[in-house]
């Protein structure tokens, strides 16, 4: 045993189920028990009620029968009981001897008894009337217990029955009553990352309000811990623009005098480390932006205005490159989201496609609509990406090695970090037509 319950062992649901089942099943078994017993014994008084009086009945007789043919007839007394009467021969009298078994003593006092008579039992009621004529009317104890039997089932069964429709009764109401929380916690696990709002207790049972109230206030918590290292992240960033743009434009007067070749190559470094870190700084930047707006109010934005815009800045890059750069199609559907958001998120992916693609390579950026949703596809025809390595591109300043491109890992991060926002599916798969290269592909939600 490690310690560890299982899942229907931690179940408060399950647990609480269980126990008010069991104490039901435990309640209706004593109470079965309980009616068993009283029914039983009920119906053994009933039926000696009814030998008292049917021997009430027949004692009314004057004397005995003295046809044994006529106290032949007077014995057979059924009401579906199998009650029989004999007559009992009194000390001085002439009556013969009972022709028919059950054969009960002369001795018999009278009353209520229970008689064995050879190997059979006997309940018999015995009365002696004013002539002296005496009476036995007995019933054999073995269909005594089984009516009594019988009305005893009849009166359990409900009960038994009972027990589990309470059950299944218990079990549908605890999970009623645990429905608010189920529907909490998918509400919680269907929340965007910048859906930060209080959780609200108004529908939960008012044993969980504590929990909700600390939960809302570790949230709180949170958000003031995720703006203050946004915030710093922005600042430092913002900060450290100024004094790289001054030494940027150093190496550049720099570069401009005559020097060694020597230094000439390690300046060459210099400015690409410097340039490397001009583009991670921008892209801190954008990321906190992006991250900051994550509680705006989303618009419709034209995507096709969104990529004429950033095609205008990259037109420069995919010409110095010789890529054939350009839109298919002719769909101008709108996409949800914030101008902003979408223009960085189409550039990003844009831009990556043109820095992996060789030269004379080229770029296709396609729009359309399936199924109520807008899909943004833009091929290209560089080296693509290892399957192993698709989900990790995603992940900040995670770079595929071996590209040769200047780049800080947070371009594809910024865009995946949009893309989650505005409830859009991001992937990277391969080209359709089985070219070489790579497919972005953006699912944007039905507007």
């Amino acid at each position: 045993m490690d310690g560890r319950e299982g899942p229907l062992a931690a179940s408060l649901r399950f647990r609480l189920s269980l126990w008010i089942s069991t104490a039901i099943l435990i309640g209706a078994a004593i109470a079965g028990l309980v009616s068993y017993r009283a029914a039983t014994d009920d119906a053994h008084r009933s039926q000696d009620t009814q030998l008292r009086q049917v021997g009430y009945l027949v004692s009314r007789l004057d004397a005995v029968p003295t046809s044994p043919r006529t106290r032949e007839k007077a014995g057979d007394v059924d009401f579906d009981a199998r009650i029989i009467v004999r007559f009992i021969a009194a000390p001085g009298t002439a009556v013969a001897a009972q022709e028919r078994p059950p054969r009960f003593a002369p001795s018999l006092p009278d009353g209520l008894q229970t008689v064995a008579v050879g190997r059979e039992t006997w309940r018999v009621f015995v009365r002696t009337n004013t002539k002296g004529v005496r009476v036995a009317v007995a019933q054999q104890t073995a269909v005594r217990d089984a009516a009594a039997r019988a009305n005893a089932w009849r009166t359990v069964m409900p009960i038994l029955f009972l027990g589990p429709v309470l059950v299944l009764l218990v079990m549908l109401l605890v999970r009623a009553m645990f429905q608010p929380l189920q529907k909490l916690a998918a509400q919680l696990g269907a929340r965007r990352a910048h859906e930060v709002g209080e959780l609200d207790r108004a529908a939960l049972p008012s044993e969980v309000w504590p929990f909700v109230t600390e939960i809302n206030k570790l949230i709180a918590r949170t958000v003031r811990a995720l703006a203050q290292q946004r915030r710093f992240i922005a600042d430092a960033a913002h900060e450290l623009r100024s004094p790289m743009t001054a030494m940027s434009l150093q190496a550049e007067r720099l570069a401009a005098s005559a020097m060694p070749d020597e230094a000439r190559e390690r300046l060459g470094t210099l400015s690409a480390g410097l340039a490397r870190t001009r583009i991670l700084l921008d892209q801190l930047l954008t990321l906190a932006r992006t991250q900051e707006s994550g509680s705006d109010q989303l618009t419709q934005v034209p995507l096709k205005k969104a990529i004429q815009e950033c095609l205008e800045d990259l037109v420069p890059l995919a010409e110095a490159k010789a890529i054939d750069l350009g839109v298919v199609g002719e769909a101008d559907p709108r996409v949800s989201g914030r101008p902003v958001d979408i223009r960085i998120l189409v550039k990003n992916l844009v831009d990556n496609a043109i820095r992996y693609t060789p030269e004379g390579g080229r770029v296709d950026i396609s729009v359309q609509e399936s199924g109520g949703s807008v899909v943004l596809d833009i091929d290209d025809t560089g080296a693509g990406i290892a399957p192993a390595e698709r989900e990790r591109v995603f992940d900040p300043f995670y770079r595929v090695l071996g590209n040769g491109e200047i780049g800080s890992g947070l371009g594809l991060a910024i865009t995946a970090s949009i893309a989650h926002q505005i409830g859009a599916a991001i992937s990277l798969g391969e080209k359709p037509d089985g070219t070489s290269g790579l497919r972005a592909r953006v699912v944007f939600p039905a507007s």
